[in-house]
């Protein structure tokens, strides 16, 4: 096996496929050894002594496995090496090898402002290259293609195209080396209710130091409450509007003719939630918000 898998790999040939279905299944992409949909093994396995049927399966790979790896929620971690502000992420839900939904949302600080929930889009795999197409509907669109450098069950590494579509014509393009991390958790039915609480870090971008309360509805709409004397009263706000892919809390409102959004990665469990957040100061720096709540209704 490690004399067949060496001539391919020096004559820079695909590996057969029956050769391919005989080595056991790969856990893990990586670029050096899969690229462009050419099998490759890195150099160094090359060497005398080291290349086996064991060290070159590790490293074998096709579109099969990447399909089967690549379904499920992810969740972009970082970007260009730095972790991605809470505010900038994003989810992309695989639900097969052929068909995505995403989910975005852009505030009025980024050149393109989205407010996009479980849009579908189709998948298309050509060997290490996963481009997701977006069917809007509307003059703009905007579509992704991953260029997978490595992938497990946790976690993957791409260099991310995007291109802006107007009316068909692509407007611009803007590239990243990104990871995304996978969500396994759903709270979109478990933050349906009522729930009361505060900032528990030192500030946070809109906290007032005060106890409130948010009432999260099915329709996408929630009701933020503040306290006078014994009563809770809701907010004068003219927009009200969220959403949850996996574990990301989306929110947007108006307050005073000016809309206000904030992301935040969640946890539920039972009747208590967490919000947890990266924020990047005016300076640059960056700080951790966090707020705590009990569900009450």
């Amino acid at each position: 096996v490690a004399v067949a898998v060496s001539k391919a790999v020096l004559e820079g040939k695909r590996l057969d496929a029956a050769l391919a279905d005989a080595l056991p299944a790969k856990a893990m992409y990586d670029a050096e050894s899969y690229h462009n949909g050419v099998m490759a093994v890195p150099s160094y396995l090359l060497e005398p002594g080291i290349i086996t049927a064991e060290n070159v399966a590790q490293y074998l790979g096709d579109e099969a496995d990447l399909a089967e790896l690549i379904l499920g929620k992810w969740m972009l971690a970082d970007h260009d090496g730095l972790p991605a502000m809470t505010n900038e992420k994003d989810v992309f839900d695989f639900v097969s090898d052929t068909k995505a939904y995403s989910s975005v949302s852009k505030d009025g600080q980024s050149s393109r402002v989205l407010w996009k929930n479980y849009i579908e889009r189709d998948v298309v795999i050509d060997g290490s290259k996963v481009t997701l197409t977006s069917h809007t509907g509307e003059n703009v669109a905007i579509d992704f293609e991953f260029f997978i450098t490595a992938i497990s069950d946790t976690e993957f590494t791409a260099n991310r195209k995007r291109i802006v579509m107007v009316n068909g014509a692509v407007r611009n393009t803007s590239e990243d080396v990104c990871r995304y991390v996978k969500v396994n958790e759903d709270y979109s039915a478990a933050i349906l209710g009522t729930w009361e609480g505060r900032c528990t870090s030192v500030g946070s971008v809109f906290d007032d130091g005060q106890v409130h309360r948010w009432e999260y509805r099915a329709d996408g709409s929630f009701v933020y409450y503040v306290k006078d004397g014994d009563a809770w009263v809701p907010s004068t706000n003219t927009l009200n509007e969220y959403f949850v892919a996996g574990n990301l809390l989306c929110t947007r409102w108006v307050d005073n003719d000016v809309e206000n959004r904030e992301w935040w990665e969640i946890t539920i469990d039972g009747d208590a939630m967490s919000w947890t957040a990266l924020r990047q100061n005016d300076d640059g720096t960056t700080f951790t918000a966090t707020f705590e709540m009990t569900k009450v209704q």
